[in-house]
């Protein structure tokens, strides 16, 4: 079995446990470094955390940069890593599977793909289109000898349409039509969750919210997956603006102690 057909079977049987896959975040190769030294099992690009590095604001990012970033936390570390590939960068199935075919190309696990059209005036793809769009990735991440994860995500709660019904009935279509894991982030009631769970017959991501349940809550909802979107990387940029601000308010320097803990990970991760 060649690596990549290895880590993508290993990344698919994470989701199989009586625990959640706590799966982290990371927005450049040096945290993925880090994430993997500190022993998660599989990591997951962030499109916020990744557009945040150019100065940038989720969203902008085309295709081609979100490919060479995705291959470089691949090489990064000997995980499975599986990408934030937004819509899939187009509207047409033809252009998603296009987009997922390129996601097994550069080594990846597994993939997103979302029913968000990127319009402010209209946000959400019609579900029959969304379902057509999902089952061309289906086809794309399934058809060689990689079993490329797909997770199925439906923006719903992300667009404010607090639609539990409409919402479960998007990912019961993703999961008909190939989907290996489903997702609909922004869900953070504890009761909505456990109505996804059940409702569907494939692993659930959640995505961690402020408020939002505990990993033992999750877990005892019978949650397959955790992930955290951009949070680690804007964690990090709070960081950074606090000890600025720090600095150019007090003139002190109390920072410097998160900046020996980063220090002396640093070090510890990028010397293994």
């Amino acid at each position: 079995m060649d690596p990549s057909t290895a880590k993508a079977a290993a990344f698919l049987a994470l989701h199989r446990r009586s625990s959640p896959l706590l799966l982290p975040n990371p927005w450049d190769e040096g945290s993925a470094r880090l994430l993997a030294w500190l022993g998660f099992e599989a990591l997951a690009t962030t499109s916020s955390g990744f557009a945040a590095t150019r100065g940038r604001l989720d969203g902008s990012m085309e295709r081609d940069e979100v490919m060479r970033h995705a291959a470089a936390i691949v090489a990064a570390t000997d995980l499975p890593v599986s990408a934030d590939l937004e819509n899939g960068f187009g509207d047409a199935p033809a252009r998603v599977a296009d987009t997922v075919r390129l996601a097994v190309d550069v080594g990846l696990a597994g993939c997103s793909i979302e029913d968000s059209t990127g319009r402010g005036d209209d946000p959400i793809y019609d579900a029959g289109l969304a379902a057509e769009r999902m089952a061309a990735a289906a086809d794309a991440a399934h058809r060689g000898p990689v079993h490329l994860v797909l997770t199925g995500r439906c923006e719903n709660y992300l667009h404010g349409r607090r639609d539990l019904h409409d919402t479960i009935a998007r990912l019961r279509a993703y999961q008909d039509a190939g989907a290996d894991v489903l997702y609909a982030p922004g869900l953070v009631e504890l009761d909505d969750i456990r109505s996804v769970v059940d409702a569907v017959d494939r692993p659930v991501n959640v995505l961690a919210r402020p408020g939002g349940p505990t990993i033992a809550e999750l877990a005892g909802a019978g949650v397959a997956r955790v992930s955290l979107g951009g949070a680690l990387c804007f964690a990090a940029l709070g960081s950074v603006v606090e000890a600025a601000n720090e600095l150019l308010g007090d003139g002190t320097y109390g920072f410097f102690d998160r900046a020996a803990v980063g220090g002396k990970a640093a070090r510890a991760a990028f010397t293994t």
